[in-house]
């Protein structure tokens, strides 16, 4: 068991690790101020379980399984949502399927029984299926024209090359037109299964009424899943050049070089170095030095994204096209500057109060407490971690961001995409290709 403390909670929040009779386990924090129960739970798998040749299936799935399930039809389904107050969602990231469910305590017999249905007996009918088909082409095809979709279909094709996560997790509009009934169904028995499964529930239950509810909802799933291996892969094509021509008035960029996993041991001082580079809003170097000196555009930022098999340092701005080569070399040279010389002692500590005071945020309702602990889990981490993160925080030095800096920002050179009608560079090289991603160096 671990305590969780949330500022301005009355007061600390317990986290009971639960376990159903045929052994799912759920992160309970049981809390009946409010009566609402919060479920959040997730399959390990996700698109990157797509077939290469259809993606977009998992993706497909998700907006399917609450269009009807076990006698109820899509229309009966929605309204007996409706009537009991239930809500239940779906959506399909790369690494993981996820579902939430937000119920009303005394309806939670009623909710728990729905979101079985939909978890295990979702009927897949012919017209939710080209109806929800239908939706998915329709924003395809909208995204085509969208500057910022662009450059992601883009980017991550050119930074994943023959790999899942190269993939758009929406499909495309050849791949969403051909995928089949079977293949959702395939997808399905594959992907659901009771070992792959995490659960995080907040709210008005206890643990003896939450461990029999988790087998009435999941149990009757197949204890193993048949995942295909995902293999490891760093980003590809550091220091090239990918033009998009686009008649807009502003350059779309996206830029980026390799990461870090969440289990990296350098993870956490990896976090400060960002805050500093490009994640503070207000207080980053690149904001400061495109925005704030340069006026070169509104917003622009860096951020970090573990994956369960690779990891990505990335960022993005948008600027005017003819300044669009000014903000690039900017931007690289934010990333040698850092790279180089490190932090100073006033920005490590602006980013370390920042990252702690703004910690309990990301727990301020029922909803957000058990995303967050779902989240948690798919990272591998252990239940008191939210007791120690701040400490881990804390206890970052000068030397720890400097280490992390040269590891992963290197020469400064980054995969850029850039979609409009750019000045200052074309579709070439910037000078050769960088190191993948320093993971052989030190190690969170």
């Amino acid at each position: 068991m671990s305590f969780m403390v949330v500022q301005g909670a009355a007061a600390a929040a317990k986290i009971q690790r639960v376990i159903s009779p045929s052994g799912i386990e759920a992160w309970l924090v049981s809390e009946d101020t409010v009566p609402v129960i919060a479920m959040d739970f997730a399959f390990r798998g996700g698109s990157a379980q797509d077939d290469a040749a259809k993606p977009g299936v998992a993706n497909l799935l998700s907006g399917l399984l609450d269009e009807g399930a076990g006698n109820l039809d899509s229309q009966a389904f929605q309204q007996r949502l409706e009537e009991t107050s239930v809500e239940i969602a779906f959506g399909a990231t790369r690494d993981s399927f996820d579902g939430s469910l937000k119920t009303l305590s005394e309806k939670k017999e009623d909710a728990f029984e729905l979101l079985r249905l939909a978890v295990t007996e979702a009927r897949l009918d012919a017209e939710p299926i080209e109806r929800i088909r239908a939706q998915t082409l329709a924003r395809l095809r909208h995204n085509s024209t969208d500057p910022g979709d662009i450059a992601q279909e883009t980017f991550a094709a050119s930074a994943f090359p023959d790999h899942p996560y190269g993939l758009r997790t929406i499909g495309t509009e050849e791949s969403v037109a051909a995928i089949t009934r079977d293949d959702l169904v395939q997808f399905r028995a594959n992907n659901f299964a009771r070992s792959n499964l995490v659960v995080a529930v907040v709210g008005a239950i206890d643990a003896e009424t939450l461990a029999p509810a988790l087998d009435r909802i999941f149990g009757a799933l197949p204890a193993e899943p048949k995942l295909k291996p995902v293999a490891e892969i760093w980003p590809k094509n550091i220091g090239q050049n990918q033009v998009i021509d686009l008649d807009v008035p502003q350059t779309t960029i996206l830029f980026g070089r390799g990461g870090l996993m969440r289990e990296d041991p350098d993870y956490i001082p990896a976090v400060v170095m960002n805050h500093i580079l490009g994640g503070g809003t207000f207080t980053s170097r690149l904001f400061t030095e495109v925005r704030e000196k340069r006026g070169l555009a509104y917003s622009v930022y860096s951020y970090l994204d573990p994956m369960e098999r690779s990891g990505l340092l990335a960022g993005g701005v948008a600027t005017k096209n003819e300044r669009a080569g000014e903000a690039i070399d900017l931007i690289e040279a934010q990333f040698r500057s850092l790279s180089e010389d490190g932090p100073t002692e006033d920005e490590l500590a602006k980013a370390k109060k920042y990252l702690t005071g703004s910690y309990a945020l990301n727990f301020d309702s029922s909803a957000k407490i058990a995303r967050g602990l779902k989240q948690i889990r798919l990272n591998h981490l252990p239940i008191d971690y939210i007791d120690n993160r701040n400490a881990l925080i804390e206890a970052v030095t000068v030397d720890d961001v400097k280490r992390v800096a040269k590891r992963l920002l290197g020469d400064g050179q980054l995969l850029v995409v850039a979609v409009g009608k750019p000045v200052g560079f074309g579709s070439a090289s910037r000078g050769g290709v960088a190191p993948e991603a320093a993971r052989g160096a030190a190690a969170e």
